[in-house]
């Protein structure tokens, strides 16, 4: 019995070596995103160096007109103004018609974005903006990022 509970804390410990670092959400109208509205979020500086996972949250309502989303997400790593663009596809429905996240009402949905590293003082500006064809985009409650540090 010690054994197993020995593995089981074991276990359970070896998933603490993340921790989030930034973690925040800008909400967007229901009735529609503009095409040109950027989404920005700012990072306070690293206190450390680390590799860090990047994920973009969303939140979708049933109202959501197409299967997917195409987001283009822009990162500036300061002071070096490194720059790194993404293009996410995010799945959100299936060919059935079904909501692929997970909710009632809102759908909540997470993509993994490359991880990056970043120095000891670094801070990091991120803008997200949809590339979709339509100009504004309905459905679409809140985009957020989380940053997790590894």
């Amino acid at each position: 019995m010690l054994y197993l509970l020995f593995t089981v804390a074991l276990v359970m410990t070896g998933g603490c070596n993340r921790k989030t670092i930034y973690h925040h959400y800008e909400h967007t109208p229901l009735a529609g995103w503009e095409k040109n509205d950027t989404l920005v979020y700012q990072l306070p500086a690293a206190k450390e160096r680390a590799v860090v996972q990047r994920d973009v949250e969303l939140r979708v309502s049933a109202d959501y007109p197409f299967r997917s989303l195409h987001l283009i997400v822009e990162q500036i790593i300061y002071p070096s103004r490194h720059t790194r663009l993404d293009t996410l596809e995010c799945e959100l429905v299936t060919p059935e018609g079904e909501m692929l996240g997970n909710g009632v009402s809102l759908y909540q949905y997470w993509f993994r974005l490359p991880d990056i590293s970043l120095n000891e003082g670094d801070s990091l500006c991120i803008g997200i903006r949809h590339d979709m064809k339509r100009e504004i985009l309905p459905g679409i409650a809140d985009v957020g990022v989380r940053l997790t540090a590894y």
